[in-house]
């Protein structure tokens, strides 16, 4: 039988000694939330859950920006068995219609914001029957979070839930096509902030975090709340896009000692005239994940903050990152090595183990990885082959167990039938001064030969040509590898979690 367990309990219990330490703090209204308030408020909402007739395995649709009632809201539906599905809040109308179709929720959390881009869609979905806004005390057309906690005792509420069974859904990115729901368990919470959150990381109770990536997002959610919550530190959070005013903002006013962003966060912030000096700042650990970090972002921000950057990766299959840098240790242009707990494997094209240099398809076995993709029958049986979860991204290991990104398996290149990175040439480009972002795919030629194709943005106030970056990749690469044509553009397409959509380039070809 399993193990009778639930998540959110447990990350409650381990804060009962701190009741008074702040747990979260909003940074765009200066509001905070201690644990013992989280705890009441938690237990409120799984009332309120219970008082509308909300059955254990049924779905709430959660759409709410990064505030103070994210996580009352997320721990509060685990609390009660109801499975809440974190939808990503910049997505469309038509996005949101998706996932209440597809979920088949019962509920729906949305903050105020957002409540226009779901109302064409709330009187037609049939399984729909509850609709509860955020970020608000009262309205005259919908009942409030506000409300719903104001008219519920503080009556401790717990389901009778086991370890293996789902706790919560999140949507996959969709930076190969349509998004996914993701199946995790109630395990996989703790099995992430154990192995990543306090065993790479180091996480204390003094600490004090903020993650770029929102809480939707897989990556976000263990940063901000399982990680912190799991030995008791504080939390900022930003509900608007972090942009590089904004990050320096709350890494000056609330001095977090860990710093979780993104690549192309990274390469902003150090493109930013303003930004503050080391002394300003409190940081000991940033981390990246969403793509994998061009070296001389990392060399850049080591050498102005005196803090290295533990380049990662996760997926929202695996919840969280199975690969990474190590404090101390950090390779940069790798992604590290095997989170303790993990197991990785390089496979190639026929099935065979890939030897030391030899680039194949990442392959990992670990706890957290997710029960299925819900509704996609085909997918979970590609993507979850037994013990292995496949990563869909190509990877080659040296000698030392360090890993390097290639690329994902549907970007990778063909160049004279030799594999191709197209990463390595985005990489070569971005050690350019000019250069702020690039993506590689491959065109065909006049012949119907497939070479390498850049999309390239450039800093603000800088210039610089095709013929001049082309020379630069061939000194620093295999001549092969050069970009035959280059286009420079004002942006690249990316998901909302920051992932280059590279599909949508080779689709404008």
């Amino acid at each position: 039988m399993p193990t009778p367990y639930n998540a959110a309990q447990d990350l409650l219990q381990r804060n009962t000694q701190r009741p008074n330490k702040t747990a979260f703090i909003d940074a765009a209204t200066g509001q905070s939330l201690s644990y013992g308030q989280l705890t009441t408020q938690a237990h409120q909402f799984a009332q309120a859950l219970r008082a509308q007739g909300l059955a254990p395995e049924s779905r709430l649709l959660v759409a709410v920006l990064d505030t103070l009632e994210w996580p009352v809201i997320f721990l509060g539906a685990m609390l009660a068995g109801v499975v809440p599905v974190a939808a990503n809040t910049l997505l469309t109308g038509k996005d949101f219609e998706f996932m209440l179709r597809d979920s088949r929720a019962q509920a729906l959390v949305v903050s105020h914001a957002l409540l226009p881009a779901f109302a064409p869609w709330v009187g037609s979905v049939a399984s729909l029957r509850t609709v509860w806004v955020a970020g608000v005390e009262r309205l005259e057309s919908n009942r409030t979070v506000a409300q719903e906690l104001s008219a519920q005792a503080a009556t401790p509420f717990i389901a009778d839930t086991s370890s293996d069974e789902p706790a919560f859904w999140l949507y996959s990115s969709g930076s190969t096509g349509t998004p996914k729901g993701t199946v995790h368990l109630h395990s996989h919470l703790m099995e992430t902030a154990r192995l990543y959150g306090q065993g790479v990381l180091g996480l204390q109770e003094s600490d004090v975090v903020y993650s770029a990536a929102k809480l939707f997002f897989a990556y976000g959610l263990g940063n901000a709340l399982t990680f912190p919550m799991s030995v008791g530190a504080t939390t900022v959070l930003l509900p608007s896009r972090p942009t590089p005013t904004d990050v320096f903002g709350v890494l000056k006013t609330y001095q977090p000692t860990i710093f979780y962003g993104v690549p192309t966060l990274f390469a902003a912030l150090l493109a930013d005239p303003k930004r503050p000096a080391r002394s300003e700042l409190n940081l000991r650990i940033c981390t990246s994940a969403g793509e994998a970090l061009p070296a001389e972002i990392g060399r850049q921000w080591t050498a102005l903050y005196d803090c290295d950057i533990l380049d990662g990766i996760g997926s929202t299959e695996m919840l969280h990152i199975f690969l990474s840098n190590r404090p101390g240790q950090v390779r940069y242009g790798t992604t590290g090595v095997p989170v303790p707990g993990y197991r990785m494997r390089i496979v190639g094209d026929e099935g065979q183990t890939c030897g030391p240099g030899e680039i194949g398809e990442l392959q990992i076995n670990g706890p957290s990885a997710a029960l299925c993709y819900w509704n996609n029958r085909d997918k979970t049986k590609t993507t979850f082959a037994g013990e292995w979860t496949r990563s869909g991204d190509k990877y080659t290991v040296d000698a030392d167990g360090y890993y390097t990104y290639s690329g994902r398996t549907d970007d990778m290149l063909k160049v004279g039938g030799i594999y191709v990175s197209p990463f390595e040439v985005e990489a070569s480009l971005m050690t350019h001064g000019a250069v702020l972002e690039a993506a590689v795919i491959g065109v065909a030629d006049g012949d119907g030969l497939v070479k390498p194709k850049a999309f390239v943005v450039l800093k603000a106030g800088f210039a610089a040509t095709a013929d001049e970056l082309q020379a630069h990749v061939k000194n620093q690469l295999a001549p092969y590898k050069y970009p035959r044509w280059i286009a420079f553009v004002s942006e690249l397409p990316k998901t909302a979690t920051g992932k280059i959509q590279r599909f949508k380039l080779r689709a404008s070809q």
